[in-house]
């Protein structure tokens, strides 16, 4: 079975996409960052009640392609939409090695730092996240470096848990989902051990009254699992297949179904395509963006 490595590998070595096609290829990153617009009323969002949130999702923080720099760009194009609340949806640390310099934590967190937001900036780990730290995968236990520097910039990392924010008035529960593939890399050194720390029942369990729930989750599979309880899960983690022709991704981790945007099932689901680059720094049809979800806005719109 193909893999994406094997997939991205081989379409950045096939001659027939001409050198323009390659140069596009890997210029995108780095060039065409956009905002992709979502409006949504989910049966269980209350009718008229507004709310903007911004989501940034797969940074993977490195030289050239992610630079400092170009974080402080994003930052400041999403506190420009002026969203009523930022999500960040997991993987800040680099996800491939064609690389000039890692990024170090202590660098890339301070500047998301400076996202603002009237209902604050929120934040879940990634796969990635929980992998590059050797440390806790070898310990099985703890908060990645990557957690650790978002804390330290002043934004919650949220593991399971949820909290009750409100806007005129109008209360909502935002949950955040531990990461699903955490330990993934070391299944094969440690057997039986399980591979997530996510948990969905804990998580919901502290939703302790019916107002409308907003689920963040890094990996968008969990949504198969996730009750109509929920109005709203934002994920990440895809890329939308970081190849995408023609509304379809050749490969994406998630499956097909899950690679990108809007998706009806239990709950309302928005797939970022992301901003960053896993396995190679290459990218065809997907631009990097940052999302704009408005719920209570009316029928699903895409610009």
């Amino acid at each position: 079975m193909i893999t994406r490595r094997h997939f991205l590998k081989g379409t950045v070595g096939l001659g027939a996409l001409g050198i323009s096609s390659t140069a596009y290829g890997f210029g995108e990153p780095l060039l065409r960052l956009r905002v992709t617009r979502y409006n949504i009323s989910p049966p269980q969002w209350p009718a008229g009640f507004r709310l903007k949130i911004a989501a940034i999702a797969d940074l993977h923080a490195c030289d050239p392609w992610m630079s400092v720099e170009r974080i402080e760009r994003i930052v400041d194009r999403t506190n420009a939409l002026k969203p009523d609340l930022v999500v960040l949806l997991g993987d800040y640390v680099a996800g491939h090695r064609k690389v000039t310099r890692f990024i170090p934590a202590g660098e890339w967190a301070p500047v998301l730092g400076g996202l603002k937001a009237p209902l604050g900036v929120h934040a879940v780990l990634g796969n990635h996240d929980w992998w590059e730290d050797k440390d806790v995968q070898r310990a099985g236990h703890g908060l990645p470096v990557a957690g650790r520097a978002l804390e330290s910039a002043g934004i919650p990392v949220y593991e399971n848990d949820a909290k009750l924010l409100s806007k005129d008035g109008r209360p909502f529960w935002l949950a955040g989902l531990g990461d699903q593939l955490a330990y993934m890399p070391m299944r094969r050194f440690r057997p039986g051990r399980r591979m997530g720390v996510d948990d969905l029942g804990a998580t919901l369990a502290k939703i302790k009254d019916d107002a409308p729930v907003i689920l963040m989750a890094h990996e968008p599979d969990i949504v198969r699992r996730v009750p109509s309880r929920v109005a709203l899960q934002l994920s990440g983690h895809t890329h939308g297949g970081q190849v995408r022709l023609a509304g379809w991704s050749p490969i994406s981790p998630s499956g097909q179904e899950l690679a990108y945007g809007h998706i009806r099932k239990n709950c309302d689901l928005v797939v970022s395509g992301g901003l960053g680059c896993s396995i190679m720094p290459f990218r065809i049809g997907v631009p990097p963006e940052i999302v704009l979800v408005t719920l209570g806005g009316g029928a699903p719109a895409v610009a």
